[in-house]
């Protein structure tokens, strides 16, 4: 768009919309520009769409002789004084001025803002900030201001009405973002058409697209400023919604392999373990092979808790598909984590006599003995492989299965959905089942909402044989008896685990325990007769896997660690879990850790220590201590911290409205009802070009990870 300058000004000679680039629209100059771009914000479209976080309400102008010391308030009259001076010492530049109404006059004070004793000399203003006394009277200290003179109300931005907060970085204010986004909209209201159809609109009682815009900067009330939220937070989801469910839509565009239910066999299997399924196992076990009875790919989330079981209804399965002349890929995150799933199967499935194989960068095997990938490869294009279990490995081109017909992750939550897809997709025209299992357990609200391509099952029960895992919060005081505590433990023939929350010291964070230095410590000071080993993510795959088996086969008292082992590490002997730092980490993630210990008949224990004594850390140990329950414990983590704590925007790059009300269920189910409601009479969405574009712009912009 062109533009030309004249006696100063910048002169627009075309009409602006919503795909202006920011550059070409005015007082937008290169430096603010290129912050804008930093924060992804490149056209007209984008900054109105990036939302104040909160509001200072200063719609209520105070006379002078009604201010109060501590309020904040708005004023409004005319400078009538104003002069700078500089402190020697500090070399500050102090801006006073007088203020004066139809009322009084008080005292103003900027500090270090010279330019304003010039630009607010004898002028009409509304001054907003906080009251204080100086000096034995009232003064109202750095406050903003709004040059109202010959201003309709209707056009103030910093005062006199309700002002917006925007999220601020270094070289990007909220007054400077309101000064260019009050223009915008004056200039382009007209452009914005809206994107939700008119009878989801009306159904859910939405704001119009315009008018949430508008409200949602600039608001007339703060009842209209909530109501532009929730407008934006339905979409926001309502897109999220819209997106899972058409990814689900394309899943179920290619059939997949039916595979027959074997009674006889799964009764056989069901004899050789030694406990009892479960009545939560046998209904999820018989949901999935009734799932893949059918040629419509099944796309399933298993959720359990510590100790559920999912591992079973994994080989159970994956027994029946195999039996039927079927291939499995099992994908794990970890190469420790694939090599235990191939031993456990192997071991579970031993009177079977499946070809289990096994691929990492580190380890390949087939039938438990050494072997190349070129082997492994061969023969799991030829068929002669039922069940490859490996990590990323999985996903690489030359891995070709022969009839390839379910496909199980593990810890999913850990693999972002490209990586997911690639290997369900590696098949061409057929493709397999999908079963995504999770040891830690998701709030409904983000299960619905961030895997909703994925219909979910629940594995809630604990087998029966296993005991409660006495949790204490530790005073530091009572330290030296926790370690003489697990001390008689491993006089018992028990093991205990030690977890911190780093590995070592970073940036002088002294307070911080490390697994090196409480390593140091414990082999030196506490058990210099015990054998104590570490394990932590900076050793290599070989060191980890060598100390694992070592612990697992009781050569190791004491394993001093990270929280790499918060999943897949079994160790039955193991009765202690320490956990040092324990407010640094999550409730779900202390729940696994806890889980870590109590896999056995015997009584185990788990011991947190916290530095910290926040109202937020009581609250949450003290709910790891009254509960044993994972779904619980994880929908109380996510009322105390909220989703942006707990698993981060960065994880899926989702928008902050959307992000803050990933705990509403309410409105999550709403947005999930109306998406399939839509899809189910438009799948492709074509009479609404518009939504369409903003989902295709929407998915370019997140990542559902």
């Amino acid at each position: 768009m062109g533009a030309k300058r004249k006696t100063g000004k910048i002169i627009y000679q075309t009409i602006m919309n919503l795909q202006t680039l920011l550059g070409e629209t005015p007082n937008v100059g290169p430096s603010h520009q290129q912050i804008l771009h930093r924060l992804g914000l490149k056209t007209v479209s984008d900054l109105l769409f990036y939302f104040p976080n909160r509001y200072q309400d200063f719609s209520h102008i105070t006379p002078v002789v009604k201010a109060e010391v501590g309020q904040a308030i708005c004023l409004k009259g005319k400078i009538i004084d104003i002069k700078n001076t500089c402190t020697f010492y500090r070399r500050l530049v102090i801006t006073e001025a007088l203020l004066q109404d139809k009322s009084g006059a008080i005292r103003v004070v900027w500090f270090n803002q010279p330019f304003l004793s010039e630009q607010l000399n004898q002028a009409e203003v509304c001054l907003m900030g906080k009251v204080s006394r100086k000096d034995g009277s009232l003064c109202l200290n750095s406050p903003s201001y709004e040059l109202i003179k010959e201003k309709k109300k209707a056009d103030w931005i910093h005062g006199g009405r309700i002002v917006p907060v925007y999220p601020e970085t270094k070289g990007l204010t909220s007054r400077w973002l309101r000064h260019i986004i009050h223009p915008l909209l004056q200039k382009i209201e007209e452009e914005i058409a809206d994107t939700l159809p008119v009878e989801i609109r009306e159904k859910y009682h939405l704001l119009s697209l315009k008018e949430g815009i508008r409200e949602i900067h600039f608001p007339s009330s703060l009842t209209k400023a909530s109501l532009a939220k929730d407008r934006f937070a339905f979409e926001e989801l309502f897109l999220i919604q819209l997106l899972a469910l058409q990814n689900k839509q394309k899943n179920q565009k290619n059939p997949s392999f039916a595979v027959p239910i074997d009674l006889d066999l799964i009764k056989k299997f069901i004899k050789t373990i030694p406990f009892q399924l479960t009545n939560s196992q046998r209904k999820v076990t018989w949901r999935i092979l009734r799932d893949m009875e059918t040629s419509q790919p099944m796309s399933r989330l298993l959720e359990g808790d510590v100790s559920s079981g999912k591992t079973i209804v994994a080989t159970i399965v994956a027994l029946n598909a195999i039996r039927a002349g079927f291939q499995i890929a099992l994908m794990a995150p970890t190469s420790v984590l694939a090599q235990q799933h191939f031993q456990t199967l192997s071991h579970l499935l031993k009177k079977f006599k499946p070809s289990l194989a096994l691929l990492t960068s580190e380890n390949k095997r087939i039938k438990g003995r050494k072997s190349s990938a070129t082997q492994i490869l061969k023969q799991l294009k030829e068929g002669k492989i039922d069940l490859l279990a490996g990590t990323h490995s999985l996903i690489q081109d030359r891995v070709n299965f022969k009839k390839l017909a379910l496909v199980i992750i593990d810890e999913q939550h850990r693999f972002g959905v490209n990586q997911r897809t690639k290997l369900r997709q590696q098949q061409a025209k057929i493709i397999p089942h999908f079963l995504s299992m999770t040891a830690t357990p998701i709030p409904r609200t983000l299960a619905l909402t961030l895997y909703g391509d994925l219909d979910l099952s629940l594995l809630k029960e604990r087998p029966k044989n296993l005991r409660q895992i006495e949790t204490k919060v530790v005073n530091p005081r009572h330290r030296t008896n926790a370690y003489k505590f697990i001390e008689k433990q491993i006089i018992e023939g028990r093991q205990a685990f030690v977890v911190c929350p780093r590995i070592e010291s970073e940036n002088g964070a002294e307070e911080i325990k490390t697994v090196k230095k409480e390593f140091t410590k414990l082999t030196k000071e506490i058990f210099p007769e015990l054998k104590i080993k570490m394990l932590h993510g900076q050793m290599k795959a070989e060191e980890k896997e060598k100390v694992i088996k070592a612990f697992r086969e009781g050569k190791i008292d004491i394993l001093i660690s990270t929280s790499v082992v918060e999943v897949g590490i079994d160790i039955p002997n193991a009765s202690v879990m320490m956990i040092e730092g324990a407010e640094r980490f999550g409730l779900a993630q202390l729940h696994q850790l806890r889980g870590r210990v109590g896999r056995s008949q015997y009584q185990s224990y788990c011991f947190l220590f916290a530095e910290s004594s926040s109202q937020s850390t009581r609250q949450r140990l003290a709910a790891l201590v009254h509960s044993q329950d994972g779904f619980e414990l994880a929908e109380k983590d996510l009322q105390i911290r909220g989703p942006g704590s707990i698993y981060g925007h960065s994880q899926w790059g989702i928008p902050d409205l959307a992000m803050a009300n990933l705990k509403n269920l309410a409105l999550v189910e709403k947005t999930r009802e109306a998406a399939q409601e839509l899809l189910g009479q438009y799948p492709v969405l074509k009479p609404f070009p518009k939504l369409w574009e903003r989902v295709k712009n929407f998915h370019s912009k997140i990542h559902l990870e």
